[in-house]
């Protein structure tokens, strides 16, 4: 996008209310997806505070890597820092996400259910959830919106285009608060995403883990198991609204 990172571009943006092109990104989690998205949201002129369970000293290579914008923080600093909040961290520690600095803010949920990793989770094996409601259930007075988690983290850092361009890729999310998904959307606009909203917190399971719309339309090499090796390919909202119309719940499958 041409205006992206221009200073006078980026004084006129501070006009608007909730405009996310201005704001600062948290990130509770800084693996694969949160350092791809710190990558993508520096590219658009964001800056980004990073935080992990090990400490801000662990990061220093990572932001040496990122250059300019970036910092980091404890996962309490990064939270307060964040106008967007970003938490990619195993869901099985999702209840170590601070809760304070988190009050009134939007939080991106990048969240998926691995039992061999998280354990079981009765609610979820049961299908009476979801993993986003787990965390807006932590997060009583955040704004969580589903996001991130259907795409793996390769083909999310080659696939960013700008608006208008014909291979465009469209990710899904899903939150229950509209202002918030607006934000997110716009967010997702900035660093090269269209975004399709599916609508509640609760529709988030449509796009969960082994869905129809999970990894696979992004890049899919059957004869090959390491989605790091599929090449990436553009989805349309309509090949993604497709997907998630085949989507079938665990217990159907």
């Amino acid at each position: 996008m041409q205006h992206q990172g221009h200073p006078d571009a980026r004084n006129a943006r501070r006009g608007r209310s909730r405009s996310v092109l201005m704001t600062t990104i948290g990130l509770i989690g800084a693996g694969n997806i949160g350092s791809t998205v710190a990558k993508l949201a520096l590219a658009a002129g964001h800056e980004v505070v990073l935080s992990n369970s090990r400490g801000p000293e662990t990061l220093s290579d990572l932001v040496a890597e990122l250059g300019a914008g970036a910092r980091a923080a404890t996962a309490d600093d990064a939270a307060r820092a964040g106008d967007v909040v970003v938490v990619t961290v195993p869901l099985k520690n999702y209840r170590e996400v601070p809760v304070e600095p988190l009050r009134g803010k939007i939080v991106i949920d990048t969240d998926n259910y691995y039992p061999d990793r998280d354990g079981q989770i009765t609610e979820l094996d049961e299908e009476t959830t979801t993993t986003s409601e787990l965390l807006q259930a932590h997060l009583p007075e955040s704004r969580v919106v589903k996001g991130f988690n259907n795409i793996f983290f390769t083909h999310l850092a080659v696939l960013a285009r700008p608006s208008g361009d014909p291979e465009r890729t469209t990710l899904p999310i899903a939150g229950d608060d509209d202002e918030a998904k607006r934000v997110v959307a716009e967010f997702f606009d900035s660093i090269g995403y269209d975004a399709l909203d599916v609508g509640a917190l609760a529709e988030s399971w449509r796009f969960q883990r082994d869905t129809a719309a999970y990894v696979a339309p992004y890049g899919e090499d059957v004869s090959d198991p390491d989605p790091a090796d599929w090449p990436a390919r553009p989805v349309s909202s309509e090949t993604l609204q497709a997907r998630l119309g085949e989507a079938k719940r665990y217990r159907d499958t």
